[in-house]
């Protein structure tokens, strides 16, 4: 019998058992914390704050569990057009309100988590080990099992680590003698704070979700509906720039904004609870595609294998780009090849997001002619988002990970880009 253990029932790990489902007899899933119901839990701090389900991860969920989408909207999860239901705004400016053909879905990240791991445990074969902690793989050139905090011992033919951006995968390797992970970083310091409210019919003109997004010059954030008929205000600024969490210093921030949908909100809504904060010193990611020699057996992906900027949205639709990188590789799950594949996803929003980052004059990292270019030319096309509606669809394409980035230097995307800079 074949057997597969994944570590952590969040949203990555939850994908990783469903595509292990169908090419092993027994996945198990070990998971330290509480995951009945929708409430946030201590192992997902970021709960508490704005989610964004990209497109590509909207439909990659769709494709492994069909019917989500429609399940999630009949619990009362909204759902609408990127552009023509909600406001995007880029350096102060509102990306152009025309059709895109993309889907968003507006569900908490408790509620979507949720959705996710039930239909998971539902396959025959997956199990769920709750209030369980791994402290140790086990086996030699080849791992074959993981240590549980009250000395189990599983056996696995394959272990994933979807434990998250705090992994101790690295340190669980070197104990066994094996090659640490390189890791690349770019420090950020990015604090936001978020409040739910209670919405009305009346409010953002009938707009679902506003975002504001936080580019240099700018502070940003955003309000998305949620089921339940809630607001959930996120407030966020970048290298110490953090939002306050006394509720008038809180409204105070938003009013710095450089448009005024969101305070408005926080101005005149219902207060539903205090806000709370969180902080993200950068992104991180482990270059395990570049060990001379990744042990078999073992399986690193989400937020433990990359950890983005969580302002760009991308985790949980890369995170949903690696499972199917994993399927790929099944039956044998070699981990070369799968790192191989991996990175390839991981590159794309990496490139983005550091991208964008570095932007900023304040944080470190490798700036080359190259990238300053592409910078200028991205601000330029996010001006023209705001005028055209064709670079405008082009630009949310690219975000929500359904176009590649070089989808915005098509000889006709380039033109109406400077046309747009001239005017």
């Amino acid at each position: 019998m074949r057997q597969a253990v994944v570590l952590g029932a969040s949203i990555a790990g939850s994908l990783a058992a469903r595509v292990l489902a169908d090419a092993f007899d027994r996945v198990l899933i070990v998971e330290r914390d509480d995951v009945g119901g929708t409430t946030p839990r201590r192992g997902v701090p970021q709960a508490r704050h704005l989610h964004g389900l990209m497109e590509r991860g909207r439909q990659i969920m769709e494709e492994l569990y069909p019917g989500l989408t429609d399940d999630l909207a009949a619990a009362g999860a909204p759902t609408t057009e990127v552009l023509q239901g909600s406001r995007w705004y880029l350096a102060g400016l509102r990306v152009h309100p025309t059709a895109t053909g993309l889907t968003t879905l507006l569900a908490s990240r408790p509620m979507l988590e949720n959705a996710i791991r039930t239909r998971t445990l539902a396959l025959p074969g997956v199990e769920l080990y709750a209030h369980r902690g791994a402290v140790a793989l086990s086996g030699g050139d080849t791992i074959t099992g993981v240590r549980l905090a009250d000395g189990e011992v599983l056996d696995a033919d394959l272990v994933v680590d979807a434990t998250g951006r705090g992994s101790r995968a690295p340190d669980w390797l070197a104990a066994l003698g094996h090659e640490r992970p390189a890791e690349d970083r770019v420090d950020v310091d990015l604090g936001y704070a978020s409040r739910m409210y209670r919405r009305k019919p009346e409010h953002l003109d009938g707009h679902l979700a506003v975002v504001v997004s936080t580019t240099p010059g700018f502070r940003g954030g955003g309000a998305i509906t949620l089921e339940g008929d809630r607001w959930h205000v996120t407030l966020a600024g970048m290298l110490g720039d953090h939002p306050p969490v006394e509720p008038a210093e809180f409204e105070r921030f938003a009013a710095t904004l450089p448009v005024p949908d969101v305070h408005e909100i926080v101005r005149d809504a219902e207060p539903l609870d205090d806000p709370v904060p969180h902080r993200f010193r950068g992104s991180l990611r482990r270059r395990y595609e570049r060990l001379a020699r990744p042990p078999r057996g073992l399986v690193v992906l989400g937020d433990a294998l990359c950890s983005f900027n969580p302002l760009y949205a991308q985790g949980m639709t890369v995170a949903a780009q690696q499972a199917l990188a994993l399927r790929d590789c099944l039956p044998e799950a070699d981990p070369a090849r799968f790192y191989r594949a991996a990175a390839t996803v991981v590159d794309v929003a990496w490139g983005m997001s550091t991208g964008s980052d570095l932007r900023y004059p304040g944080v470190e990292g490798p700036r080359s002619p190259r990238g300053r270019l592409v910078g200028a030319y991205a601000a330029r096309a996010q001006v023209a988002a705001h005028r055209d509606p064709v670079v405008a669809r082009t630009f949310m394409r690219t975000a929500n990970l359904t176009l590649p980035p070089t989808a915005l230097l098509a000889p006709d995307i380039v033109l109406r880009v400077l046309r747009a800079g001239r005017r």
